[in-house]
Parts: structure tokens; sequence; C-alpha cells
């Protein structure tokens, strides 16, 4: 029997809240000469691209795109890896991005590498926040915020421009 999925997002709804978080995330650092977007591979990097791209349009502001990559699952027995010391990230502004936010341990654990560093401001965007917080992280920037039980799954598709989805199962 075929598992049932729930499409919760569509790709309109996608770039909706892709705009929207932009237009936020504007106006909390309109100051900024440079914001450093880093997206956490492989679907937080490519909402993250989603995001550099849309704040490229709506802003003169430098907008830099990074990739920060963990074991979601065992993240302390592999390296992260990451390019902020090429980046500079002393007193800059940095979002990090994820797709789905559940548990907190990827964002948590993501965190680790910019310690390293002095930047100025650190906030989080989502597409999709789950309240199922065990880690101290919360998102700054939600596209949709969803109640789940801990046995439904969320997936998210970004590779397919016209057909990118959210589905819960």
């Amino acid at each position: 029997m075929a598992e049932k999925k729930l499409i919760i997002l569509d790709s309109n709804k996608i770039r909706q809240m892709t705009d929207r978080i932009a237009y936020q995330i504007l106006e909390s650092n309109y100051e900024e000469k440079e914001i450093i977007i880093a997206g956490i591979k492989h679907n937080g990097y490519l909402f993250a691209q989603k995001l550099a791209d849309t704040l490229s349009k709506l802003s003169k502001t430098k907008i830099t795109l990074t990739a920060i990559e963990l074991n979601k699952t065992t993240p302390l027995e592999n390296e992260i890896k990451h390019d902020f010391k090429n980046l500079k990230l002393d007193q800059k502004s940095l979002i990090l991005v994820d797709d789905v936010a559940n548990t907190g341990k990827t964002l948590f654990y993501a965190l680790k590498p910019v310690m390293e560093f002095n930047p100025k401001k650190v906030q989080i965007a989502v597409l999709i926040d789950r309240v199922h917080k065990m880690y101290p992280t919360s998102a700054d920037y939600v596209g949709l915020s969803l109640s789940t039980t801990l046995q439904e799954h969320i997936t998210v598709d970004l590779i397919n421009e016209n057909k990118e989805a959210a589905f819960l199962s």
C-alpha cells in the first residue's frame, strides 16, 4: 500500500513564503552592507539559494551565499564543513537557513563553527518549523509553523522549480 502524502505547500506558496522571509530579513538588516546566507546542505542550501536570489532582486545589499555541511544524524562524528574563514564573518550578519526545523538538532550543531568567529548578528530562517524542539534553537524567520505528531514526516522538494512542494506523510 502506497504511503499517503498530503501536500502542505505548493510551488506558489513556497515562492510567496520565500518572498515574505526575504522582506523580513531585509527589514531586520537594513543597515547592513553585506548579509551572509548560509544554507545547510542539501535542501537547506536549496532554500538558501532561493532566499539569496530573492534578496538580490529586492536590495542593493551584498548577498553572499555559502553552505554548511554536516552529518544530521551524528553531527559530532564528522567534520562540519563550511567556508566562514574566507568570508571574513566577523561583524557581519549571518542568516542560517534550513528547509525544515524539527528538533533543532541540525540547526544547533550548524551553529558550532559560527562560534569560532564574532558575527554581528546570527539569525535562523526555515521554510517549515515543526514544534518538537529538543535543542535550544528557534527560527527568526518562518514560512510555515506546523504542529505535527512525532510519527509524521515532512518532505520538501525544491529541485523541480515548477513542481516544488512540501509533503506531510
